[in-house]
């Protein structure tokens, strides 16, 4: 009798340990979660509202992209109408948010395709672009800074500096010239404009839109040759501009950690500098170079409209840089809605990649 109501007391004992308390622990992080996801509202709808209202008062006319200059009045008020422009701006809103709610972003007026699936064609060229380039960026920013905060006051100290301030400061449509000018007008090393070259154009069925997936996926390995010839040079140059931002972050952050009591420590305990750096150092840099690779990998996927340019990539920036001239508002709506989406994801990564490294942030506190 004794034992069982022993028995009876441990499994109320270990139910009320999972109970209450349980819930005790989680509701803190609960309400963080519920808070960021509070905020990621807020700041969509703040962006969508603003981008709306900016994109009405444009001196661009939608309808004459449509209709052309020449068109007569009747003809002109129609398509007005059609597109719903002759309505009150609230009301026009109210719509924009109606349809967005059902998953529709509306019809491009440069294509007239639905604006989703414009941006599901074009985006996957920038991302596989932009992954390269920020692959290609932290690989060299990361080492690059480490060593030059090691080497603080010496020559790699200084030519790291000087590659990083070259790499942020000059403007990347510069490099993005120069560098077709030379490795592809002079040197021929590097592919042209576009993805691949013409002849290949094509021959790769679209799975993943990444074209150098595909092509290994299919087994087209000249395609693949080709596209990798295409790529590797704006790739290089968009990860110049990343790889100077990740540099110089990550001397900065070493450089403080560097001066730490516990770096002391581990040297007086006759570590070796390797391990110091990069077991000690770098380990409690990690988590700050997270978020500064996660924005910088935002930027590329937003920001590579210049280089898209010169290269003519067929990518997002060039569909949204159209867009824009031409007053396509649907486009650019959802277009920076995609960018919103794109940067506040990445915040949200970053933020759970900092619970899984840094255990001091997972108590649920802002």
């Amino acid at each position: 009798m004794a034992s069982s109501i022993a028995d009876a007391d441990v499994g109320r004992a270990a139910a009320g340990s999972h109970g209450p308390a349980a819930w005790t622990r989680a509701l803190p992080v609960l309400a963080a979660w519920a808070r960021r996801l509070g905020g990621v509202a807020a700041t969509l709808a703040g962006l969508l509202a603003l981008t709306f209202f900016i994109g009405r008062v444009m001196p661009v006319d939608p309808v004459l992209s449509i209709v052309g200059p020449d068109a007569d009045r009747s003809t002109y008020e129609q398509v007005r109408a059609t597109l719903g422009l002759d309505q009150p701006l609230p009301v026009q809103f109210g719509r924009y948010l109606a349809s967005l709610a059902e998953g529709d972003l509306g019809r491009s007026v440069l294509s007239g395709n639905p604006v989703r699936e414009d941006i599901a064609r074009v985006f996957p060229a920038t991302v596989e672009l932009a992954t390269l380039a920020i692959v290609l960026g932290t690989a060299l920013g990361v080492p690059m800074g480490v060593w030059a905060a090691a080497r603080r006051g010496r020559a790699v100290d200084h030519a790291v500096r000087l590659i990083s301030l070259i790499g942020h400061s000059t403007p990347v449509f510069w490099f993005a010239m120069m560098g077709l000018l030379l490795f592809y007008a002079v040197l021929g090393w590097a592919g042209g404009s576009g993805r691949v070259a013409l002849e290949f154009d094509g021959l790769v069925a679209p799975r993943t839109g990444l074209l150098l997936v595909d092509a290994a996926w299919a087994g087209e390995w000249d395609v693949w040759r080709s596209a990798l010839r295409h790529i590797l040079l704006p790739a290089a140059i968009l990860a110049l501009h990343a790889m100077a931002c990740i540099a110089r972050m990550t001397r900065s952050f070493m450089l403080a950690q560097l001066g730490q009591e516990y770096i002391l420590a581990a040297r007086v305990k006759g570590l070796g500098e390797r391990a110091v750096l990069w077991r000690h150092a770098f380990r409690n840099c990690r988590v700050q170079l997270l978020t500064i690779v996660a924005l910088t990998y935002g930027g590329l996927l937003e920001g590579a409209v210049l280089v898209e340019t010169v290269f003519g990539w067929p990518g997002f920036g060039q569909y949204l840089t159209s867009s824009l001239m031409l007053g396509d508002m649907n486009a650019v709506m959802g277009s920076v809605l995609l960018v919103g989406l794109l940067f506040i994801g990445l915040n949200l990564l970053s933020d759970l990649l900092y619970q899984v490294f840094d255990p001091r942030t997972r108590s649920g506190r802002d």
